[in-house]
């Protein structure tokens, strides 16, 4: 009787994944049986693809909101968003704008099912061949365990954390389809350890890597270029890569490690078991950089982000696309070009791109002037993320005016930017784009895993390991080689006067990883989170850059405050569980401060 019950929601989830997969057999979705479901490949597989169709999500996936506008990098002008109550520091222990606590387990749930039910030999993937079928189920079951990791990762990301008695737990680990019974009785359940969430999710990335290829290419059927997308060996080795880091950072380390100070502030206990951490990211991550497609670092090239088409970036190890269409551009675009200007960058970001030189724009060698800020050449990631004044909005022949009684200020429409600055990265720069009667389209793409990542990982965990210019034992360069690499080829730079500087000690050399990490993934969705794992300030005010025109016509630039960030308490740090998951169940304890 419970595995009939188990079937029909199984069946509830199919309905409208597969419903085009209609060339086999032109029944209805809803007069396919039980039976059919694990029978028919392409309904089978439909419980696989409603998995990839829930993780795989557009990059402002916060009520249109990019998560970057609950940090310093940005801000939103919506003000009911999840992001916006983030930033204000709306979490409780009833509500977490942000919680996935439910998505998750019901992604493993369907995962865990196909798992059971999806690779048994009463279906079939091929009826020609039983080695096709067998190839089939290896890559499907690939698939599933890597997205079992995928999933784990996300809740342990969001949930894990430093509980009030100095412990670190992540989230109840799950394997298996959890039946009615099991569901029945929450108290059997509680956090395993953060470091056993980290050991399952390797496992389950060293598995998926063993039954996928590295990456799709050629004409195969099953390995080839048409399954490019799915989940490979080299996203697997990737999400490991990120894991482990994760686990070394020290938020995420027990009182006996790293000591909690207050905000922004800790102290490594023991700095042998820290760096043994570190040192287990920099080894992996040496191992992943040496696969093949891995070997050499390439900057992200902006248009594909948003008119990507159907080529594939080589750059991208687990992405989405969004079909085409043009809804990114209406959310985020200027309301002067038929936007809604939703996220917006802060000034707090446009000051963290350093000169053309390498110098932050705070060091007088930097070249740059405050009367005339956007004079200064800048690193090359500031006109891949940033609009400002003065500058040519895509192709259009015209130029972002944020002056008082500007086409792009506040004056003219009341969804203008508050921070002087429009989003560049990700929107499509075809003139005329969303001119009304006449809106175009493009296929637009979000990197949630890229190669990039892997290298700025390894950088990160070797400058904790080893120090900035050692080549640590058993890898093949330093911290110092792979963020000179970065700044060049990323941010132009070819000067490394300012890099030797801050090569000087790991903690100058920290700070600059840091930095480089935040301007190379700005609007991917990670400082939020590396914001947290590093205990760094989540306080910081939002300012914005303030334009004026004199009847000259010179202008005049003042940065100015926009917004406070009331996060000014340690228990931000971790997320608070779900309220009413911890009063039905007594073994969950909360993190710390909640």
């Amino acid at each position: 009787m419970m595995k009939r019950f188990r079937y029909i929601i199984v069946l509830a989830w199919v309905t409208g994944i597969v419903s085009a997969c209609t060339d086999l057999d032109t029944k209805m979705n809803n007069q396919w049986s039980v039976d059919d479901t694990w029978t028919n490949a392409e309904k089978a597989q439909g419980v696989l693809l409603s998995v990839y169709q829930d993780v795989l999500t557009v990059p402002d996936a916060w009520d249109g909101n990019f998560l970057d506008a609950a940090t310093d990098n940005a801000m939103t002008r919506v003000y009911d968003s999840s992001v916006y109550r983030a930033g204000q520091g709306g979490f409780s222990r009833t509500n977490n704008p942000l919680g996935n606590w439910s998505a998750c387990y019901d992604q493993l749930q369907r995962i865990h099912t196909f798992l059971d039910n999806g690779l048994t030999d009463e279906i079939r993937y091929s009826i020609s061949s039983d080695e096709i079928d067998q190839a089939y189920k290896k890559r499907l079951r690939g698939e599933a365990i890597f997205l079992r990791a995928w999933c784990s990762f996300n809740l342990l990301r969001m949930y894990g954390g430093k509980t009030d008695n100095g412990q670190v737990l992540g989230y109840p680990i799950v394997t298996h389809y959890i039946t009615p019974e099991e569901a029945a009785h929450p108290e059997s359940f509680s956090r395993d350890s953060y470091e056993d969430c980290v050991k399952q999710i390797c496992y389950d990335c060293d598995e998926a890597m063993a039954l996928l290829p590295l990456t799709y290419s050629g004409g195969d059927a099953i390995l080839g270029d048409q399954a490019f997308g799915r989940a490979s060996g080299l996203s697997a080795a990737a999400l490991k890569v990120r894991t482990l880091l994760y686990a070394a950072s020290p938020a995420y380390q027990p009182d006996n490690i790293v000591r909690l100070n207050g905000m922004g502030d800790y102290t490594v206990v023991d700095e042998t078991a820290y760096q043994a951490k570190w040192e287990r990211v920099a080894n992996y991550a040496d191992e992943v950089l040496a696969m093949s497609g891995m070997k050499n670092y390439s900057a992200l090239v902006p248009k594909d982000l948003y008119d990507g088409g159907d080529a594939q970036s080589a750059e991208f190890l687990f992405r989405t696309f969004v079909g085409r269409n043009h809804g990114l551009e209406q959310r985020h675009y200027p309301p002067f070009y038929f936007g809604n200007a939703q996220t917006t960058p802060s000034q707090n970001l446009a000051d963290a791109f350093p000169a053309k030189n390498g110098f932050p724009i705070t060091d007088s060698r930097s070249l740059y002037d405050e009367t005339d800020p956007y004079d200064c050449q800048r690193d090359n990631r500031f006109d891949v993320n940033l609009y400002y004044q003065g500058r040519q909005f895509g192709a259009n022949s015209s130029y972002i005016d944020v002056t008082p009684g500007g086409k792009d200020s506040g004056y003219m429409n009341v969804n203008a930017t508050r921070t002087g600055y429009y989003l560049a990265k990700f929107m499509n720069t075809v003139a005329d784009f969303l001119k009304p009667l006449e809106e175009q389209d493009s296929r637009h793409y979000n990197p949630m895993l890229r190669k990039a990542e892997v290298w700025f990982n390894f950088a990160e965990a070797s400058n904790e390991a080893f120090g900035p210019k050692v080549v640590g034992p058993g890898c093949t360069k330093s911290a110092y080689d792979v963020i000179k690499t970065i700044r060049e080829k990323s941010g132009g730079i070819t000067d490394v006067t300012y890099l030797d500087e801050m090569a000087a000690s790991k903690e100058t050399f920290r700070t600059l990883i840091q930095n480089e990490r935040r301007i190379e993934f700005a609007f991917e969705n990670q400082r939020f989170w590396d914001l947290r794992r590093w205990l760094l300030p989540l306080n910081e005010p939002i300012y914005g850059m303030q334009v004026t025109r004199d009847g000259s016509g010179d202008e005049a630039f003042k940065v100015v405050k926009v917004e406070d960030r009331p996060l000014n308490d340690v228990r931000y740090y971790y997320m608070p569980l779900p309220y009413l998951e911890v009063q039905k169940n007594p073994n969950l304890i909360n993190n710390k401060g909640w």
